[in-house]
């Protein structure tokens, strides 16, 4: 009897141990059931934030990936930390300076300076024959037709500080700001070695025509001779020009101008000098040719330039 009690208590206190290790798996059982309802939200919450639809995450990812590195380091250096600190952006400044200029006019100051010291006989024969500094006109005129290499030379210099001049002026009065500065330069350097060929070409033309070779050779010397001398002046012009401002760039622009007109008027003068020895013209005539010939062709060019810049 004794030992059946035994056995019977023995028996309960297993069942009953039993019965709470099964009640402690199901609760194990709701907790990883509750676990799973977890992971289900958060795979919910990663649907929404696919969709476009939280705002947390929005805030969290800026702050994991533009971290910068001096920020970190310095967040964590043992001797450099700062507090709160303030990042200045500074944006890049590009300098637009006048080397553009500077190298051209050194380029043609290089190009007058070798011109002068390899034919400096030439260019002192060319001033004094244009002043009327010496009485052996016509000596020092047939010693200047001996030599086209320089003639060549100081004739390609007019056509570059000309170029340049008319670019410059054209920049001064807001003209042809559609194209850049080398196309611009391109455009006057190609306009005036068409301008001077054409006429070059037609004078010819009409000298053999009309039998008056030594009148129009005269007249197309005395051209391109003013050619050489304005192309030399306008060097100095175009310094001041290119490097000054406000005012003073006024007075220079006028100052240019008047100097390149003045050399005009002197070839105009010149020019019937020279014709009137070859030819008994007079100066109502000459007048007329001057402005069918210079003036009207030149307003036509002026107006054409600037209907085509503005």
């Amino acid at each position: 009897m004794r030992f059946s009690l035994f056995v019977f208590f023995i028996f309960l206190f297993v069942s009953a141990r039993a019965q709470t290790d099964s009640l402690n798996r199901s609760d194990s059982v709701v907790i990883r059931a509750d676990f799973a309802l977890e992971r289900k939200d958060s795979i919910l919450i990663t649907d929404s934030v696919i969709a476009g639809k939280s705002d947390t995450v929005k805030i969290l990812v800026p702050q994991l990936v533009y971290i910068r590195f001096d920020t970190a380091l310095y967040n964590t250096h043992p001797f450099y930390k700062f507090d709160d600190p303030i990042r200045f952006i500074v944006s890049t400044k590009r300098w637009e300076g006048k080397e553009l200029f500077f190298y051209i006019m050194l380029g043609l100051l290089i190009f007058f300076a070798i011109i002068k010291n390899t034919f400096n006989r030439y260019l002192n024969d060319l001033s004094k024959l244009f002043f009327r500094t010496s009485i052996k006109h016509r000596q020092v005129k047939e010693q200047l037709m001996q030599a086209p290499m320089p003639s060549l030379l100081l004739n390609i210099l007019f056509v570059l500080t000309g170029a340049l001049f008319i670019n410059l002026v054209l920049q001064h009065y807001k003209l042809g700001t559609r194209y850049d500065f080398w196309q611009l330069l391109l455009l006057c350097a190609l306009a005036l070695t068409a301008i001077y060929l054409v006429k070059f070409i037609t004078l010819k033309i009409c000298g053999w025509l009309f039998r008056l070779r030594h009148a129009t050779d005269a007249y197309i010397f005395i051209v391109f001779t003013t050619n050489k001398i304005i192309g030399i002046a306008l060097l100095p012009l175009l310094v001041l020009l290119a490097f000054t401002k406000g005012s003073f760039n006024e007075v220079v622009l006028t100052l240019s101008l008047v100097v390149v007109g003045a050399l005009f008027l002197y070839r105009f003068f010149l020019s019937y000098v020279s014709i009137h020895k070859e030819v008994k013209i007079q100066l109502f005539h000459f007048l007329l040719y001057l402005c069918a010939f210079e003036i009207i062709p030149l307003l036509l060019i002026n107006k054409l330039l600037f209907h085509f810049l503005s």
